[in-house]
């Protein structure tokens, strides 16, 4: 499995994503790369656009990594709970 070429498996809207995302998979020994849309250069842009940035791992995980992004808290929810809007 060590040759097997990484994916793009999803895109994640933001930072608190990618945070939260990331813990898991290193906690779960899942092999992955986050890589951010983010260029010096451009300032941002980009994230803007096509969001925050992107998950590469090995094909054979994308189900995986998919269901525990869907677990994920959602931002919106979080701003109900607390009351804040």
């Amino acid at each position: 499995m060590n040759d097997e070429r990484f994916v793009r498996i999803l895109v994640l809207q933001n930072e608190v994503e990618a945070v939260l995302l990331d813990s898991i998979l290193n906690e779960r020994k899942i092999p992955h790369v986050m890589r951010t849309y983010h260029h010096l250069v451009f300032d941002g842009i980009f994230q803007f656009h096509k969001g925050w940035g992107q998950v590469d791992a090995p094909e054979f995980f994308s189900r995986e990594i998919t269901e525990i992004y869907a677990d994920l808290p959602c931002e919106a929810d979080n701003l109900n709970e607390s009351g804040d809007f």
